[in-house]
């Protein structure tokens, strides 16, 4: 099995959402800076995780990503299945057409299916959540930045609108009425 940036990439654009979570829905853009992985190659890992249910998209100024789940229902596992990463170290990709020089499954095909399940077994023995605490065990920081918002912080001041005759010759003219 050979993990390929896809799965790599994944793995760490869902730690550094769910380590920013809690301030509001994460951009792309800012996981992209934060990680140095290329935007349009976020979007298109993003639209998987979507589909299958790991994170949520919010719409519009302030919006980004957030996850799916709890972070502790999530494992590695998960992630990579959900890119579309293989998980197979057999030479068949597992549909046991290997041919042996015997003309039957090669030799050593169930020894790469052992792996493979050995894998599986690991990968989804690992929750987001841990690998959130490791990081943070490890002095992560998380910037403790506010959730930036199309919405001004100043309180919009309207003009008033006056009624009242603006010169003599309109008061005269509203008194005769």
């Amino acid at each position: 099995m050979r993990l390929t940036t896809k799965g790599r990439f994944a793995v760490t654009a869902m730690i550094d959402l769910a380590l920013r979570e809690h301030t509001g829905p994460v951009a792309l853009a800012a996981i992209s800076q934060r990680q140095q992985i290329s935007l349009s190659y976020l979007e298109q890992l993003f639209g998987k995780l979507r589909r299958h249910e790991l994170v949520e998209s919010t719409r519009g100024p302030g919006g980004g990503y957030s996850l799916g789940r709890k972070a502790e229902d999530i494992t590695v596992a998960d992630i990579i299945v959900a890119v579309d990463e293989p998980i197979d170290a057999t030479g068949c990709g597992g549909k046991e057409n290997c041919m042996g020089d015997d003309g039957g499954r090669c030799m050593t095909h169930d020894l790469w299916t052992a792996l493979n399940n050995k894998m599986i077994e690991y990968l989804d023995s690992i929750s987001l959540k841990k690998l959130v605490e490791d990081q943070i065990a490890k002095g992560v920081s998380v910037e403790a930045q506010p959730i930036k918002r199309a919405i001004s912080t100043q309180p919009v001041v309207k003009p008033i609108k006056v009624t009242a005759p603006n010169s003599v010759f309109a008061l005269g003219a509203a008194l005769t009425k």
